[in-house]
This record gives structure tokens, sequence and C-alpha cells, in this order.
């Protein structure tokens, strides 16, 4: 009868989804894995934070000779949107979603070890897409770099509470820059890894808004104008200049949108008219800040003053999209309009938000 019990278990296993996942049942509850099912339970472990896709993404596009990666990230309603751009060598159309798949890499004889392991083994994309919502390309080609887009759903890998903070840096005795102190979030990820490829590669890190800023200002410095006249479409230019081909507000959020970036009309204006800043990159802003001397109190930032009110910088970005839509229905009753986006201050016990407004023409 137990032998009768054991064949009907080993048909039952390889049967429906049991035998995707099984590729020999050995008997008392023993089974051999198939190898797919392994490399998706090893992927699943993998990736145990937020932060380590940021990593993960970092290294790929150094891995692909990428002299300049930007990073957008922004969090809405526990969803973590990241999106990775870089000049390196680009994905090839045909293999856009192949790159996901387990063992698939282009370091064949180039696999390298680093501060975080080895890196090679063509699974890091797979395990992202593992754990994440989407993970896809959005734009590449052979050549013209790579935007890679993920969501991830924070209730179900999770990062860390304060992504506001950034680290503070000090020289090693090897006189290398070092990230010492502040939690372990995004920021310091992408800090970390800029510290490591200081004379490799230029990391910036910023909102999508303050990375669509950083691409448009990068792109009119390395594209000469007369460039533009010989080729037909923006899909020849790098993925990184290809704000160089925005004639107008229309032209700039089209280009922004096939990248991966979404933004409003307002805010492509404000960029072309260059009222929001470029980025620096994350070296540049870690070798420029000086500590402050030992008999100097540092300044409180009170938005991350645990002493009184702390509110993340993303949900204050958030907070500030609100109230900018809210107002534009009182700004068209009585013909007003924003000169920049709501500033909102934040105390101890108190939370100041000031509109400056012009005033148009009737």
């Amino acid at each position: 009868m137990a032998e009768g019990n054991d064949l009907i278990s080993f048909i039952a296993s390889m049967s429906g989804e049991g035998n995707l996942r099984v590729e020999e049942n050995l008997g008392a509850g023993f089974v051999r894995l198939r190898v797919s099912e392994a490399e998706r339970r090893q992927a699943k472990h993998d990736i145990q934070h937020v932060e380590d896709i940021v990593v993960e993404m970092l290294r790929n596009a150094r891995d692909a000779g990428a002299q300049n990666i930007y990073v957008a990230t922004m969090k809405e309603e526990g969803l973590r949107t990241l999106l990775f751009l870089d000049d390196g060598t680009g994905v090839p159309d045909d293999m856009r979603e192949r790159i996901f798949d387990a063992r698939v890499t282009s370091k064949l004889e180039s696999m390298k070890m680093d501060r975080w392991g080895v890196h090679g083994r063509g699974m890091a994309l797979f395990s992202i897409r593992q754990n994440t919502q989407l993970s896809e390309v959005v734009a590449s080609g052979e050549g013209l770099g790579t935007s890679f887009k993920i969501v991830v759903d924070t209730t179900t890998l999770s990062e860390r509470a304060d992504q506001s903070t950034w680290p503070q840096v000090a020289k090693n005795d090897d006189g290398a820059l070092v990230c010492a102190r502040g939690p372990h979030n995004i920021i310091r990820t992408a800090c970390e890894f800029a510290c490591e490829e200081l004379h490799g590669c230029d990391v910036y890190l910023g909102t999508p808004t303050e990375i669509a800023a950083t691409l448009f200002a990068h792109a009119a410095k390395r594209v000469d104008v007369s460039q533009l006249l010989f080729i037909d479409s923006e899909d020849q230019l790098p993925i990184v200049d290809r704000l160089a081909c925005a004639a107008d507000a229309s032209d700039f959020i089209g280009i922004v949108h096939r990248l991966g970036i979404d933004i409003s009309e307002r805010t492509a204006h404000r960029i072309l008219a260059g009222t929001i800043a470029p980025l620096r990159s994350i070296a540049s802003k870690l070798l420029r800040e000086k500590a402050p001397a030992a008999h100097e109190p540092a300044a409180i930032d009170l938005t991350r003053d645990r002493r009184g009110l702390k509110i993340a910088h993303e949900d204050l970005e958030a907070f500030s999209r609100v109230l900018e839509r809210d107002f534009s229905d009182l700004a068209s009753r009585y013909y007003l309009s924003l000169v920049h986006d709501p500033k909102i201050r934040v105390t101890k016990d108190r939370i100041t938000v000031t509109f400056d407004i012009g005033k148009e023409d009737a």
C-alpha cells in the first residue's frame, strides 16, 4: 500500500505545475528541482532590498562601458520607480527581453570581482525581474546606451525608511573617499558606487524632473547643433543626448517620455528656460562638501531633525505636486500663474507653504 501511495505521489508531482518545477522525485519527500526552478528560488534570494537593485543596475552600466549613469527615482503609494539611463554599449533590439533570462550575459571573458562580489554570472537582471512588478528596457540601441525602468512594490520588497539623508564621507587611511555614516538607503548605495568608481564613471541621482534637466543640459554641451542637420530621427543619437533634438516643450515631453520619464508641460517649459538647474555628479557633490569644523555646530535640517517633525523628501515632493494641481483652479479664475513650485518649509511644529505667483494678462 505504501508503494502505491508513493506512486500516486510521484504521478501527482509530475502533473500540472509540479512537472515544471521537479526534475525527479526521490521519495520520502525529497525531490530534485529543475534548473529553472532552482534559479528562480536563488534569484528571489539574491535581491533582498530595493537598494540591492540599485547597485546591480549600476554595476551593469559600468560593465557596459558607461561613462555617465543617470538614476531617476520616485515613490508614490508604495511603488518605487527607478530609471537607469547610461551611455554604455546598449542592448540590441532582439535582446531586450532575453537579457532578463537566467545565465544570459555579455561578459563571457570579463567576469568582474568588486566590493559587492562576483559580477558576470548572468543572474542580476533575472533576479531583479523576479522581485519587481516591472523590469524593462525602455530605450536602447547598439552603441547608443540604455534606459531601464524598474517598478518595485515596497510592501513586498523593502527599502530603508529614510530615503532622503545623504551619507557623511571621509577619507580612509589610503586617502580614498568612503561613506562613513548614514542610513544604507538608495542615496548611500549610489554614493558608495560613485566612490568606488571615482575615476571610472560619473553617477547622477535625483528626481525624474532633475534627471530630465540634467540630461538636457549635458546634451546641449555634447551635441553640436550642426550635427542635428544630418540625422533623421532622435533614435540615431545616444539616448542620453536625445534631448538635444527638443525644439519646444512638446518635443521635450515626447522625448523624455520615450526615455521613461513623464513630466508636465509646465515643467518642460521651466527646464527649457533654464530655471531648473542640472545636477552635479555624486562624486562632485561629495568632494566639494566639507565637514563642519570641530568647533562649529552642524547645521540642522528640520526635515530630518528627530526632535521634531520629520517628513521624507519624496513625500514633500508628492505634497508639492498635489498643491500645484489644486492651485490651478484658483489660478484660472484669477489669472494667476506659479513662478516656482510651491515652497514647503517644515519646522518643529509647523508646515508652511508659500506660492510665488505672477499675474497673467486678462
